[in-house]
């Protein structure tokens, strides 16, 4: 079987500069997912800076280009990686599909506004099948989480028929840095945090209003107050912490249920489930399981695997798709736009 040709437009961290980081799993950029999958091959890079292109010349021993059309046109990739600035995703995406380019792995956040967001979305309607980077949807630690939470969120009956029983609330922390501006961690990085949320849950999340510090200020903390839509009568509370001023990063979500309670983030994996008290008689307290997730997770990989995916069966629909992107769009222009 012919292998796939893929290109990388935007030659920064998450294309490939992170590959040097030698603590983080591998691969953890698009360019080292493509070199690490026996399916791919890489055949071009794309950057309107000079010294990036240097670099991931020197790197990956591809030919690079400082003109999108050209190194398009010329190498006629099947998957296109955009890691390019949110601004600019409209603009390149448009331009995969005129020159009808199959495949496209948009980063994060799909697009800067709204309505452009929509444009992307209305492109992915119209043939073109658009990824757009969750990675968590790929995480093995994250697919194993959803297979806890569904049996509890959809086994049927009044208490659920999950082990954990109805889910009843979320709670989610996100530092990013001592001071950041809340709403660029929000925009960058809540992207992450509220797809990961809507992914685990199968469910589209919704603001209803905030509290603390201002999105605009790189100090204190902010609270987003939420809810999930659900078949059940009541919808499922959120919150969300937004936070500076910490030393340290913390990306966290907590679902509570009946029975326990999942714990899952960066470096975390908990599950707790109610047991008797050894505190107290007929009283029921939470043990932690024991259980945790070993391994890599897989995430650049298993992402860039779900591309070749769809190359090789044109109409797949993508695990992360552009309607999960406007999905996560359409909630964070609902919290900046709240006043």
């Amino acid at each position: 079987m012919e292998k796939i040709n893929a290109a990388v437009i935007g030659l920064g961290r998450i294309a490939s500069l992170l590959e040097e980081d030698s603590l983080r799993e591998k691969p953890c950029t698009h360019t080292g997912a493509i070199a690490a999958n026996p399916d791919c091959v890489l055949v071009a890079g794309c950057d309107i800076d000079e010294e990036r292109r240097r670099l991931y010349s020197q790197k990956w021993q591809v030919p690079v280009y400082a003109d999108a059309v050209e190194m398009i046109r010329l190498h006629q990739p099947q998957i296109l990686l955009i890691a390019t600035h949110p601004d600019s995703h409209y603009h390149y995406c448009r331009l995969a599909a005129e020159i009808d380019v199959p495949v496209l792995i948009c980063e994060k956040p799909l697009a800067d506004t709204i309505s452009r967001a929509r444009k992307i979305a209305a492109l992915a309607k119209n043939g073109l099948t658009i990824i757009t980077n969750h990675e968590r949807r790929y995480s093995g630690d994250y697919i194993l989480a959803k297979n806890v939470l569904e049996a509890s969120i959809h086994g049927g009956g009044d208490s659920g028929g999950g082990r954990l029983g109805r889910l009843l609330s979320i709670r989610a922390v996100l530092y990013m840095g001592k001071t950041k501006r809340l709403l660029d961690v929000f925009w960058h990085d809540g992207t992450h945090l509220a797809d990961a949320i809507m992914f685990l849950t199968g469910m589209a999340l919704r603001h209803k209003r905030r509290w603390g510090a201002k999105l605009s200020a790189r100090a204190g903390t902010a609270w987003l107050e939420g809810e999930l839509r659900c078949k059940n009568p009541a919808p499922i509370p959120v919150l969300i912490e937004i936070g500076a001023g910490r030393d340290h990063l913390v990306f966290e979500i907590e679902f509570s249920c009946e029975r326990g309670r999942l714990r899952i983030g960066n470096g975390v994996f908990e599950i707790w489930e109610s047991a008797p008290s050894p505190y107290a008689e007929q009283f029921r307290s939470l043990k932690q399981s024991g259980e945790t997730f070993e391994g890599p997770t897989g995430y650049f990989a298993n992402m860039l695997a779900d591309a070749v995916a769809c190359a090789r069966e044109p109409g797949r629909c993508p695990r992360s798709s552009a309607a999960d992107g406007l999905r996560v769009i359409e909630y964070l222009h609902s919290v900046r736009a709240w006043r």
